[in-house]
């Protein structure tokens, strides 16, 4: 009863902000219609390599070999993937270097998460801040696309928010519903309370203790590292010149013959594997390279100042047994007012993250206090029951945010996610900053002014609705047509359709025979294997 008349209070308090939203989101709705009304008014796009796609060899001579490209990417995480996405189905020539592996850095080390961002519409509403609050309607727009491309690496998740006062049940879940009008029409399903005994049978290792109930919503959960390949991998069908293991080592100027002023007109690259140089040219160079945003921007002026402040956010990998395996949790409110999240991944549990200032580096170690503050909010909502141990951390890892701020800024905490995009004097673009779940957005912005900035000719983005790699031909049952026509184990065949999509039967030809009645085929690599991107032993 109680609990009732909490809510009906909260009801009557939100209902003008609802509104307010809510009209905003109808306008979205509508824009958005038109968007996808053109895409498919425009047909499917060309793919030069819809089977097989050019070797590493073969891309490193169209580099090579190219006169000049329309646009040159560089980095290869996922803002820069999709900026080579979004620029080759928009018929530009394109090109993209990656000094290390696809996905080897930030874009592989986050909470694999597909989200708007709970506490950037808290923090929209209560600050009454109209930009935090576009950043999380645009970043939900986005989580339902990216969940429409690429269904093999993605599925919504359900997250609970256990509440242990009873004012707080009315005052989150006023919060978690206008999380869902935000949505709107791609809201994956309605948040719902659970009663103290509900929830603990729903997630069991929860705290008994003072337990009110808890909140139930829906964000997304994708594989990050593999999403970044499918994206890369869908602008190299599409005619995109891409290559990992190269990099930039200096930019490439020449006048402007109209205003001679020195103009970005290219970049000249190594080979790491075989140290071969070459130039690559291009009209346009985008500068989509994370954390090492500044060091791109010193090679075309050494003066200008920096534009991101690099935060360090741990994760940890912990057994699978300290969490549900379809059910994730919120600690909305840590010790230190920041934000953690328990997430089922992989038969495991990931935990994190942190948010600390942190020096950028090419491979960011966890630190030890980190991996404690995470082991210690764990704790705190974890029964007596289940003792939280150091040693039950199976990996760690830490990666990189760009985050966009003042250069005099030391509180990385309450720095937002969005993205600048910044044109330098010399015309090189550099996008920097924003969030993983709006990369998609990001590139089309990115493009728009990289085209209106270099009289590029091109049409608008068409990547909204555009399926990536592996995701056209993908169904949940698929897996069961690897274990029937191949004879790989259940397990196997789930893990290829997951990873692989439409193109796990491609995989599973490459299988060996097992000499064994049962499975016939599929010799196992690893017995265990986390599609955790980089990891550390801790």
């Amino acid at each position: 009863m109680a609990f009732r008349k909490a809510v009906k209070g909260t009801l009557i308090g939100g209902g003008a902000i609802a509104t307010a939203f809510g009209l905003s989101q109808f306008f979205e709705y509508r824009n958005n219609q038109a968007r996808l009304a053109y895409v498919e008014a425009q047909g499917e796009l060309k793919v030069p390599f819809k089977d097989a796609l050019p070797t590493r060899e073969e891309q490193l001579s169209t580099l090579r070999n190219t006169e000049v490209f329309d646009v040159l990417v560089v980095g290869g995480g996922a803002t820069g993937s999709g900026c080579a996405l979004d620029a080759v189905t928009r018929n530009l020539k394109t090109a993209l270097v990656e000094r290390s592996d696809f996905s080897s850095g930030t874009s592989s080390r986050s909470t694999k998460l597909i989200h708007g961002g709970v506490r950037y519409l808290q923090k929209a509403i209560m600050k009454l801040d109209y930009e935090q609050y576009m950043m999380v309607k645009e970043a939900l727009h986005e989580r339902a696309n990216l969940l429409n491309i690429a269904p093999h690496l993605s599925a919504p998740l359900p997250i609970m928010l256990p509440v242990y006062k009873w004012w707080q049940l009315p005052y989150y879940w006023a919060g978690i519903k206008m999380y869902d009008l935000v949505a709107g029409s791609q809201c994956l399903k309605s948040s719902y309370v659970l009663s103290k005994s509900k929830a603990l049978e729903l997630f069991p290792m929860l705290k008994k203790d003072k337990l009110v109930g808890a909140i139930v919503y829906y964000d997304g959960q994708h594989n990050d590292a593999r999403m970044n390949l499918a994206i890369a991998l869908t602008a190299a069908r599409h005619g995109a010149a891409i290559a990992n293991y190269t990099e930039v080592v200096h930019l490439l100027k020449k006048p402007d013959p109209k205003t001679g002023q020195e103009k970005v007109c290219g970049a000249h690259c190594r080979d790491i594997i075989t140290g071969q140089e070459f130039d690559v040219r291009a009209r346009c160079v985008i500068n989509a390279t994370g954390p090492f945003t500044d060091s791109l921007r010193k090679m075309d002026n050494q003066k200008t100042a920096n534009i991101c402040q690099p935060s360090a956010g741990v994760h940890i990998v912990i057994p699978g047994y300290y969490s549900p395996d379809n059910m994730g949790l919120l600690d909305p409110a840590t010790s230190d007012g920041r934000v953690i999240f328990f997430l089922p991944w992989e038969k495991m549990t990931v935990a994190g993250t942190t948010d600390t200032p942190t020096e950028v580096t090419a491979h960011p170690i966890p630190v030890e206090d980190d991996i404690n503050f995470i082991l210690s909010e764990v704790r705190n909502y974890l029964s007596p029951d289940v003792e939280v141990r150091r040693g039950d951390v199976l990996a760690a890892w830490s990666g990189i945010r760009p985050l966009v701020t003042d250069p005099n800024s030391k509180d990385t905490q309450s720095i937002c996610r969005n993205h600048i995009v910044n044109i330098s004097d010399s015309g090189l673009i550099t996008i920097a900053g924003g969030k993983w779940t709006t990369y998609r957005s990001m590139a089309e912005e990115t493009l728009d002014a990289a085209i209106k900035a270099h009289n590029l000719s091109a049409g608008p983005s068409r990547t909204v609705g555009l399926m990536l790699d592996g995701g056209k031909d993908w169904t949940p049952t698929l897996y069961i047509r690897l274990v029937q026509d191949y004879g790989l184990e259940n397990e196997v065949a789930q893990h290829l359709a997951a990873t692989y999509g439409g193109r796990a039967f491609e995989v599973a030809k490459m299988a060996k025979v097992t000499g064994k009645r049962w499975p016939i085929v599929g010799k196992r690599l690893l017995l265990q294997l986390l599609h955790v991107g980089r990891r550390f032993p801790v």
